[in-house]
């Protein structure tokens, strides 16, 4: 049997290397400023540095304004926007399908850390070759900010009151379900987003990407004159209308984490957030306990400041992906024919004796 090449397919060689322009998508309709617009960029970024062959790409999401990311980059690859919560399992069946295929799926935190957290289980637990991007907001931003199974204990938004429950990590999760790469980012720190993508895309097996992406649509006070609050208590409304009022992005300076690593973001509504930038020196990636305790050490040094660690937080290269477990033939099961496909009458014969 012959081995494909499969960088020869999903890369494209020098000569026939795309224009930017070629990896961009659909203009995007999510609110302005919003960090999942920076994630699409780096996506169409990395895609044409690396020069990635479109037509072996396909885009999978579930449900959320996460889920629409898709629609703005790689406009000439595959895509597919699944059931709320099910992105892991259509993915399952198109690389299983086809092997051949690089799968690039984006989710929210609550497409993933609620109605798909038994998906995402199983997929991190089969390792299923693609790049499992969560847009991480810690609300729902499609259906007016109620929390997320992300929301930090004591977040207060304009609907959903103040969050009493303490949040999942994500990466902690990954970890649990033996994942394969871990790693978490800020979509305000577009070069290291860029270096976790690439290094993503190279792993053979799932690779989760957990990037903090913080929501524009929530970002008011209460206390302000021109709070959503203030407004409906002071106010006589003619229509029912609802206007999401413009933001500037949040970017960082990623040269200016102080000497412990850390840096303190300022999100939209005055709340604050650090970011811990993991050295090379400080963290062994291939150690899973001691990525465990990284997370955890980070979680109980909260302060009510959350704390996030960035960076690769754990890889694991050796593990073999579902496909290489189960047997798969090399040819992808989309390219057989049907007399491939169907066993015959006598090997069925065969199969039904041996059960008996």
């Amino acid at each position: 049997m012959t081995t494909v090449d499969l960088n020869a397919l999903r890369f494209l060689p020098e000569s026939q290397r795309l224009d930017r322009q070629d990896y961009q998508g659909r203009q995007s309709t999510l609110c302005k400023g919003c960090g999942h617009n920076s994630i699409a960029s780096q996506i169409i970024a990395v895609a044409y540095e690396l020069g990635i062959n479109p037509s072996y790409i396909i885009k999978l999401s579930g449900i959320g304004c996460s889920s629409k990311s898709p629609a703005y980059f790689l406009g000439r690859s595959h895509g597919f926007n699944a059931l709320h919560g099910r992105m892991p399992s259509v993915a399952t069946g198109a690389v299983t399908a086809n092997r051949h295929l690089l799968a690039i799926g984006v989710s929210g935190d609550g497409d993933t850390g609620s109605i798909g957290m038994g998906q995402f289980k199983h997929i991190t637990r089969r390792n299923v070759r693609m790049v499992y991007i969560i847009e991480n907001n810690g609300v729902y931003g499609l259906t007016k900010g109620q929390f997320s199974a992300t929301a930090d204990m004591g977040q207060e938004t304009k609907y959903a009151g103040r969050n009493e429950l303490p949040p999942i990590d994500l990466c902690l999760e990954a970890l649990a379900g033996e994942a394969t790469f871990v790693a978490r980012s800020f979509a305000g720190a577009p070069k290291q987003v860029k270096t976790l993508l690439k290094a993503a895309l190279s792993h053979n097996g799932t690779a989760i990407l957990d990037i903090i992406s913080p929501c524009v649509a929530f970002n008011d006070h209460a206390s302000s004159t021109k709070s959503y609050a203030y407004g409906r208590s002071n106010q006589y409304p003619l229509q029912d209308m609802t206007f999401v009022p413009s933001e500037e992005e949040i970017m960082i300076n990623e040269e200016n984490y102080d000497a412990q690593g850390e840096q303190v973001v300022e999100l939209h509504d005055g709340s604050r957030i650090i970011l811990k930038k993991l050295d090379k020196g400080d963290h062994d990636p291939t150690d899973r306990e001691a990525a465990v305790r990284l997370l955890e050490d980070a979680r109980s040094s909260m302060n009510g400041v959350p704390k996030f660690i960035t960076g690769l937080i754990y890889v694991d290269p050796d593990r073999q992906t579902l496909s290489e477990a189960i047997g798969m033939t090399e040819t992808p099961l989309s390219h057989l024919s049907e007399e491939q496909l169907r066993p015959s009458r006598e090997s069925l014969e065969k199969m039904m004796k041996g059960l008996m």
